[in-house]
């Protein structure tokens, strides 16, 4: 039996970048899903390409009737839903804190922490009789500082603080609620940033990568299929880093690893470690 047979997937942003290889694979392993997204010509090509396993709903994250008609499709289409992946996004407000306006702030939550909010809301309200799965998108600017620019990172927070809110709540209905952290990974998002070169994108990536190179849209894909399917059936309230080790070594090793092995007392004593 495939990994997904029977299993229906709602993406926002499933167009492109993450979201598009994440629909790939559910398809892939045998299940439907539901690309939600503004990009209505890519979305069309997506479906066109992926067959009666998916359908096109044009979703515009920030209208919570857009989202409610999304999870609605699902329903319509395909007799129900079983997983949901809150994974449309922005870079968003960019610049300095004391320069960033109220109006750039406000468009970035809505995109990325309201939407999600919302995401989560409508699939708990289809998922309650049956249970289910959600994954919303988080990142390492969600797990530490200095990883993306002040709104982003603070939106980044309200999703990881989501996942465990709601997953608390929601557990008692057999639907499990958890998140995931890419690091630097080579989307269209990424691409911009980087002049629209992709190349040079992935190259950025890949230099500041400890394992040395890029993350692409399909390894967060995996992580996401992992989190949705039967293999993570007692994992909830989790966020997964799909980051090479950023957030817990940073872009290389420190200094003491490549030392000789000694302890460092107080004062910079050194001592050799027997």
């Amino acid at each position: 039996m495939s990994r997904f047979a029977r299993q229906v997937v709602v993406i926002t942003g499933g167009a492109s970048g993450i979201g598009e290889a994440t629909a790939r694979a559910i398809v892939e392993h045998g299940g439907s899903v539901v690309i939600a997204d503004l990009q209505q010509e890519r979305g069309a090509a997506l479906v066109e390409e992926l067959g009666a396993a998916a359908v096109f709903q044009r979703t515009d994250v920030t209208v919570e009737a857009d989202i409610e008609a999304a999870v609605a499709a699902a329903v319509q289409s395909f007799g129900g839903i079983t997983g949901m992946v809150n994974n449309a996004g922005i870079v968003g407000a960019v610049g300095s804190i004391m320069d960033t306006s109220a109006e750039a702030f406000d468009r970035t939550m809505a995109i990325l922490s309201r939407a999600v909010f919302l995401g989560v809301k409508h699939a708990a309200r289809a998922m309650k009789e049956k249970g289910g799965a959600i994954v919303s998108l988080s990142s390492t600017a969600g797990l530490i500082g200095g990883q993306g620019p002040h709104v982003y990172t603070m939106a980044k927070h309200a999703v990881v603080g989501l996942t465990r809110s709601a997953a608390s709540e929601l557990s008692q209905y057999g639907i499990r609620v958890n998140a995931v952290a890419p690091g630097g990974t080579v989307t269209p998002m990424i691409h911009a940033l980087a002049e629209g070169d992709p190349e040079r994108a992935r190259a950025v990536i890949a230099e500041g990568s400890p394992l040395g190179f890029a993350c692409m849209p399909e390894d967060i894909a995996n992580a996401i299929l992992y989190l949705l399917s039967a293999e993570a059936r007692y994992v909830t309230g989790h966020t997964l880093a799909v980051d090479a080790g950023i957030t817990t070594a940073g872009s290389a090793p420190p200094p003491f690893f490549s030392q000789d092995a000694e302890i460092i007392l107080h004062g910079g004593q050194r001592t050799e470690d027997r």
